[in-house]
């Protein structure tokens, strides 16, 4: 039984399954875990694949004061409580930008084309690319897998991905992207077997979350989505401000003074559900509030992603399926239900029961449109990437304890694996 380690790093968390891999070649989740409050309270947390708690450690800050070291952190604890030698790791990133359609293998000219994506996606690239470094330079010979959230949406169309500026930008690569592809990739193939008269039509999905957006399926292919050149487009999220008019920016930067580093720290850490409040950027604080700015957050919330449907039922040319995921999208039937109010005049309709059941299908039985809530799974998706990748190249996993020892010196540094 081999096992694949699947990250996904941020900048004040660490996310990590493993999946242990049989005969068969199916994955199976085996440990969940994430380290939080890294550089403030780090803490790390783990459970089994029943549920059961196996680690609830808090760490000094200097112990931990970077992903890397959670990782390194993690790995430790993997490899002392539970024997764990992971033969590949699979990683999120979040930008491909013009190189990367799909997964890769990732060796050194790989990582340095995906630092030039940096300026692009400042939240998450940095922090996705910090531990592929921290485990090439300590596991030299360990197979890691780079697994993009660009990716599914390389295949719009040029009429979709030109903004109208001068055409040498975009084949410099300054396009509409798009993210949360593994989400939706993971949605479109899941609806193939819970809802498949669904998934061979004209689908949304709405990966609502602390990042927020929508895609459009056309027989499980993405045709169109609400980010684009970074993930600061579209929908408004927790911290971000989602669609801006760019004449607001050049008025900042020539009315208020402000530089390209306070607009980034502006449209990146201070907006959207948070700048309108000035409360919060979680929506469980906003909904349970009754401060008149929390309402009017949540209100603007629900308003611009019904417009933004409206766009890309359009794009379809109709809507036969809408769908709701990740945090938000799976956890809110508040949201969800005030979403549905604006999607009436394209034939959604939501049964109140179901809706507050959180059931897979929470249309009304006169909807004309069938509304489902699909549990979202990226690490499951970046998984079975990796396998593939690993399959392509030939590359046998192995369970190797010996071979997948760190390399001299570099596994003694406090809270270090």
């Amino acid at each position: 039984m081999s096992i694949v380690l699947v990250v996904n790093a941020g900048s004040s968390s660490v996310k990590f399954e493993t999946f242990a891999v049989g005969e068969d070649g199916e994955p199976r989740r085996s440990i969940k875990g994430q380290v939080d409050g890294i550089g403030t309270r780090p803490r790390l947390r783990a459970s089994g694949s029943e549920g059961a708690v196996l680690v609830d450690r808090s760490y000094a800050v200097a112990e931990m004061p970077n992903a890397e070291a959670a990782l390194a952190a993690a790995g430790a604890w993997m490899r002392a409580d539970h024997d764990i030698h992971p033969a590949a790791v699979g990683h999120r990133v979040v930008h491909g930008g013009p190189d990367y359609d799909r997964p890769v293998l990732v060796d050194d000219e790989v990582i340095a084309r995906l630092e030039r994506y940096v300026p692009l996606a400042p939240l998450h690239q940095p922090h996705n690319l910090a531990p592929i470094r921290s485990i090439r330079a300590r596991f030299p010979e360990l197979p890691q897998v780079a697994c993009f959230d660009t990716a599914f949406h390389r295949g719009h169309s040029a009429v979709a991905d030109h903004f109208a500026i001068a055409e040498r930008f975009y084949q410099e690569g300054v396009r509409r992207y798009g993210f949360h592809g593994l989400s939706y990739e993971y949605i479109a193939d899941r609806l193939r077997t819970v809802a498949p008269e669904a998934a061979a039509g004209k689908v949304i999905v709405a990966h609502l979350g602390s990042g927020a957006s929508m895609c459009a399926l056309a027989a499980g292919r993405s045709i169109e989505s609400t980010m684009s050149f970074t993930p600061l487009d579209g929908l408004p999220m927790g911290t971000r401000p989602g669609q801006i008019d760019p004449g607001v920016l050049l008025y900042l930067m020539g009315e208020k003074g402000m530089d390209a580093a306070a607009l980034a720290h502006l449209l990146y850490h201070e907006s959207g559900l948070k700048g309108l409040s000035g409360i919060s950027n979680d929506m469980r604080e906003l909904q349970a509030s009754s401060d008149p700015r929390a309402l009017f957050a949540v209100d603007h919330f629900v308003y611009r992603a019904g417009l933004s449907a409206g766009m890309l039922a359009s794009a379809l040319g109709g809507l036969d399926a809408f769908v709701f995921t990740a945090g938000i999208g799976e956890n809110s039937a508040f949201i969800r239900a005030r979403i549905a109010e604006r999607l009436q005049w394209l034939g959604v309709g939501i049964d109140p029961g179901a809706n507050a059941a959180h059931a897979l299908r929470i249309s009304s039985p006169d909807s004309r449109v069938a509304a489902l809530v699909v549990p979202t799974d990226e690490e499951l998706m970046i998984v079975r990437h990796t396998l593939a990748v690993l399959a392509e190249y030939d590359l046998r996993l192995e369970h190797d304890p010996e071979k997948w020892k760190p390399v001299s010196g570099k596994d003694h540094a406090p809270g270090r694996s």
